[in-house]
């Protein structure tokens, strides 16, 4: 348990580079499109480079032919959960911080049972007292933030990532929808790419590509400055390869209903990693009472109602 619980913080700790680098590019002037696209045409670079050495050669090509069999899905699919998602999580970096970011996604817990519902899913109504802990929590915070910013601010930096918590489980269910025969019908090629973890991140890489060229396009941002290149390549590895890589194996190595538990509620270590790191790396203030009661609230019905969640199972 305890090899668990460390390889689950250690993913959180990676996790939340997101949000701490995030707010430092936005600080340092960074246009947030360049902060978003960037990361994704670095995991691109880097999965695709993965599968080649580790002689999956052949996987990368079925990537490419599952992909044009079916492009107006993977284009929806990865410019929902990929593209949508983490370019409203980056724009609303430009407005509040790090920490206030990495508290309301707990918001996605809010999201996905409503997500399911969508595709006509059952949804357990156990844990529903602990979701209102997490939005009660959320709410503190956003108090406290419009308490030390504009009424504008305050929305810019909350409302998208609100927004962004649930294009993120949209996303990640029509992967499972297609994985299973429910949306589309896959050839051999798309039945191998989804077959494999690396495989199928890289194939919603590609299909968030679309929209970020759009939106370069229509946004045309100065470019990227060469601390802007950095952080986004070190957020690629840290969250997209690192953080995923450690989450995903801990999940893995868990054999019971309560370890999955375990490992799953360290995730909401992210919000404590994000506000230490702000604090010691950006100068960022300790959060206020508010705030303070807010973060506690959202952690706590965070790992309830996973527990909660994996005992119904």
């Amino acid at each position: 348990m305890t090899r668990l619980i460390l390889l689950g913080t250690c993913s959180a700790l990676f996790f939340s580079s997101t949000f701490v680098l995030n707010r430092a590019m936005s600080l340092q002037g960074g246009h947030w499109i360049w902060t978003a696209s960037l990361r994704y045409f670095y995991m691109f670079f880097m999965l695709g480079l993965w599968l080649v050495l580790t002689g999956k050669s052949r996987l990368l090509k079925n990537v490419f032919t599952a992909f044009r069999s079916n492009w107006c899905f993977w284009t929806v699919a990865g410019s929902t959960g990929f593209g949508v998602f983490y370019a409203l999580l980056t724009f609303s970096a430009s407005f509040a911080p790090g920490w206030v970011v990495a508290t309301t996604w707990q918001s996605t817990i809010l999201a996905t049972p409503l997500v399911l519902l969508l595709f006509g899913k059952r949804v357990p109504m156990r844990g529903v007292f602990y979701t209102i802990l997490i939005f009660i929590g959320i709410v503190l915070v956003t108090f406290e933030q419009a308490t030390a910013a504009s009424l504008r601010e305050t929305l810019l930096g909350i409302l998208p990532v609100i927004v962004a918590a649930f294009a993120y489980p949209l996303g990640n269910q029509l992967i499972w929808e297609a994985r299973h025969g429910k949306i589309v019908r896959m050839p051999e090629a798309g039945t191998a790419v989804l077959d494999d973890s690396v495989a199928r991140v890289l194939i919603m890489v590609l299909g968030s590509l679309p929209l970020w060229a759009v939106l370069i396009l229509f946004l045309h941002p100065p470019a990227p400055s060469a601390g802007q290149l950095v952080n986004t390549a070190m957020v690629a590895v840290f969250s997209g390869v690192l953080a995923t890589t450690l989450f995903y194996k801990a999940r893995h190595l868990a054999k019971t209903p309560f370890e999955l538990s375990a490992v799953d509620a360290t995730q909401s270590m992210e919000v404590v990693f994000s506000l230490l790191g702000e604090i010691v790396f950006l100068g960022g203030a300790w959060p206020g009472a508010a705030g303070g009661i807010g973060i506690v609230l959202s952690l706590l019905g965070l790992v309830l109602y996973v527990r909660s969640q994996t005992l119904a199972q």
